[in-house]
């Protein structure tokens, strides 16, 4: 069995005329013929009932047989097309969104990726998570990068989401405070404490939903700045809730997570999202095709 006995009896169920695939393929009529004969030989199976007025017809075994070499083929197709993608200069321009928080997680992808395809403009917006799924839906960017929880997952079924980090809620402290000696925080341990919150929804909900029945808490602001958010902390002026990955940890940065302890806590998953039924370009395919080696 070979490709080209696949390719005649794909085209010969089209055509119903082994004359017509021996034209389109460029060869004679009896290689057609004998290549399929061979093919049924093998098989041990007629994959056509030959008659004069209709032509060749599949047998219901032949249907059979024909629909998955229709498919095999389909695959080597794509195999090619991937294949002289990889042998194209890559040239052009990739926008990416993504919330503020897990920006850090991105960079060692995106520096490599511009490495690889220099050929490549690559355009970064931090944006909040519904302008990020606004934004894909009306093409003005190619992926966007937010955080879901299983309830939100299931909420936005216009969008295909791929994890690509799961995390859990922490306290962002102070490094140099005694809270940064912990291993955990209980939700209690946050009474006295003020709290300075990234403006997102999951962190919205976590504190409505969970945390507020601590006690109340006392909010001196939210914002979808960050570095506004990493001074309050670093100056002791608060604290900060938020998923454990998004936590920059570097020096300068000046705060530590810690774990926040509950036990009705649930994962938020960070990740890329898509647009359902709409095809990626080359380029941003193959840059999620990096994020996919990371998993």
């Amino acid at each position: 069995m070979n490709l080209e006995q696949l390719e005649y009896i794909v085209d010969v169920a089209k055509t119903r005329s082994l004359t017509k695939t021996a034209q389109n393929a460029h060869v004679t009529l009896s290689a057609v013929s004998q290549s399929i004969s061979l093919l049924e030989s093998e098989l041990g199976l007629p994959l056509f009932v030959r008659s004069r007025g209709v032509g060749a017809v599949p047998t219901p075994e032949g249907q059979e047989i024909i629909g998955r070499a229709a498919g095999i083929l389909a695959k080597i197709n794509e195999l090619r097309v991937e294949a002289k993608s990889y042998s194209d200069t890559l040239s052009g321009e990739l926008t990416i969104a993504t919330i503020p928080g897990p920006m850090h997680l991105l960079i060692e992808d995106i520096a490599g990726f511009r490495k690889d395809y220099p050929e490549v403009k690559i355009r970064i917006f931090e944006y909040g998570p519904q302008e990020i799924l606004d934004e894909l839906h009306h093409n003005r960017i190619d992926i966007g990068f937010i955080a879901l929880n299983e309830r939100l997952l299931q909420q936005n079924k216009t969008v295909h989401f791929e994890k690509l980090f799961t995390g859990k809620m922490a306290v962002g402290v102070p490094r140099n405070s005694l809270l940064a000696l912990e291993k955990s925080i209980k939700p209690e341990q946050l009474a006295g404490y003020s709290l300075v919150l990234y403006d997102d929804e999951i962190i919205r909900s976590y504190l409505a939903e969970r945390l507020a029945r601590y006690g109340e808490l006392d909010i001196l602001f939210c914002s979808n700045n960050i570095q506004a958010i990493q001074n309050a902390v670093k100056e002791g002026l608060a604290l900060t809730v938020g998923v454990d990955y998004s936590f920059d940890t570097g020096e300068q940065t000046g705060l530590v997570p810690i774990e926040l302890e509950l036990l009705d806590d649930e994962p938020v998953h960070y990740g890329w999202v898509s647009p359902k039924g709409k095809q990626a370009n080359a380029i941003t395919k193959r840059f999620i095709r990096r994020l996919q080696y990371r998993i």
